[in-house]
């Protein structure tokens, strides 16, 4: 015969995994992690010869469907209890718009965060952001918005379009804690 504590438990043992996993790296947030996002959906790859940083009209921006996923991760943060102590992001305008987008704070700049893509990342920049990660204390999550380069050179993780890898920071590093999709 069944116990009440066996009853009890059963619900969440029908979950499907994904929604628990989900849920254990949102708590990871929640209770100060880093969510180091690259940027929502962009169509194309890298930026259009002659761009310049500070004209999105020569970058390649956020689709309105990336947009919407920007704004839907937020919300997913929001109700999940993510409270952001600090939210940076690149100069890229696709970075930036992800990150006010999400509606967590407001955003600064980091030059860690900026793309890598298709060059070397400027000196000391793949160290900063490993320190950016790694000496975060909190109060609150840190979420770093970057490019798929920066991010899978730091963690080794190659994400997808607005996905964050949660970080935990411990011992003067980071370790992995999971990845997290975009809401569908």
């Amino acid at each position: 015969m069944p116990t009440r504590r066996t009853l009890l438990a059963l619900p969440a043992l029908l979950l499907p995994r994904a929604p628990r996993a989900e849920a254990a790296l949102l708590a990871v947030l929640a209770q100060g992690g880093v969510g180091l996002m690259r940027h929502a959906i962009a169509p194309g790859g890298g930026d259009p010869p002659g761009f310049v940083v500070d004209d999105c009209r020569t970058q390649r921006n956020l689709s309105d469907e990336g947009r919407a996923q920007a704004a839907a991760t937020g919300a997913m943060l929001r109700a999940a209890g993510v409270v952001a102590g600090e939210v940076a992001s690149s100069a890229w305008c696709r970075c930036r718009d992800t990150a006010a987008l999400l509606g967590l704070g407001p955003v600064r700049h980091h030059p860690a965060l900026d793309s890598w893509f298709g060059r070397n990342p400027p000196e000391g920049a793949p160290e900063a952001l490993r320190q950016l990660i790694a000496t975060w204390q909190g109060p609150g999550a840190r979420l770093l918005v970057t490019h798929q380069v920066n991010i899978t050179r730091t963690t080794g993780v190659f994400p997808a379009s607005g996905e964050l890898v949660v970080l935990r920071p411990e011992g003067g590093g980071f370790s992995v804690a999971g990845r997290l999709p975009p809401p569908a």
